[in-house]
């Protein structure tokens, strides 16, 4: 339990300018975690000093990434089991406020709409076709082509805002709305895209491990086979790979999420973002 006393003195003395006290200050302040939070942002609110007031920041948002470090570890050693999870950790990244509730509305709204229309006995493309209608016509999903390397487009809040995702984000939501009505659809981690397999192991089909089929989440759903797929690799000049072809884990979808982060603010030239997203990497590899 903090005492409310103690940390208002700690941080008035945040603009020490003897290193060795800001340092035992700093240390004493992180030790405390989220609960030191809300006084922390309170003390920024009141603080003049341009130096304090940094410092504030900067130990505000140690205490926040601290968070997302312990809640990516556990989400990963717990056996990254619920991908929806592993996506709010990495959004709470860059949006540690988030209102999670919210976004899981968001997704419960898109599979209700669908739920709502589906036919019992549906073939498995009826059904891709009615995800297709709800997500895209009437939700008004699409792939950001204008704007493709922002970060935005790998953070769940702002593409269920703005309806305009990457590969792997439209992909995800997609997934994860399809899966909720028991239509196993997974993701692929394809090399420089990402998409969608239709898995039905009770169902004969041409390819192994059950897939009948592949989707484009970035292309309005669009529906394909194998050989497009040998076509695709064929064109990167890419050896055909089983993990080409078949869903990949969870942790490898947010693994995808992070690279893709990564590149984003290298283009942007934020390196400080850069090198807490390969910690963050690191926590899966």
């Amino acid at each position: 339990m903090i005492d409310p006393i103690e940390i208002h003195s700690l941080i008035r003395l945040l603009d020490d300018p003897d290193n060795e006290i800001f340092e035992h200050i700093h240390d004493k302040l992180i030790s405390y975690g989220s609960e030191a939070i809300e006084y922390l942002e309170s003390a920024w609110e009141q603080a003049f000093d341009p130096i304090q007031q940094e410092r504030i920041a900067n130990l505000v948002h140690e205490i926040q990434f601290g968070i997302v470090k312990e809640e990516l570890k556990l989400w990963y050693h717990g056996g990254s089991f619920d991908l929806l999870h592993g996506v709010l950790t990495i959004n709470k990244y860059q949006y540690p406020d988030l209102d999670e509730q919210k976004m899981i509305n968001q997704i419960e709204a898109i599979k209700r709409d669908i739920w709502l229309q589906m036919i019992y006995d549906a073939s498995p493309a009826e059904q891709i076709k009615l995800i297709n209608h709800v997500f895209y016509n009437i939700h008004g999903f699409s792939g950001n082509t204008s704007n493709h390397q922002d970060p935005q487009n790998s953070f769940l809040n702002q593409v269920l805002e703005t309806k305009k995702g990457n590969q792997v984000s439209l992909a995800i939501i997609y997934s994860i709305v399809a899966q909720k009505l028991d239509i196993p659809v997974y993701g692929v981690n394809l090399p420089q895209h990402f998409i969608l397999a239709y898995v039905d192991e009770t169902v004969e089909s041409e390819f192994d491990g059950g897939i009948l089929f592949y989707i484009n989440a970035f292309n309005r759903g669009l529906i394909f086979g194998r050989r497009d797929v040998d076509m695709f690799l064929k064109q990167l000049n890419l050896k055909a790979e089983k993990q080409f072809y078949e869903p990949c884990s969870n942790a490898d979808i947010i693994k995808r999420v992070l690279r893709n982060l990564i590149s984003a603010y290298e283009n942007l030239g934020s390196a400080e973002k850069v090198a807490e997203l390969n910690e963050l990497l690191d926590i899966l590899e």
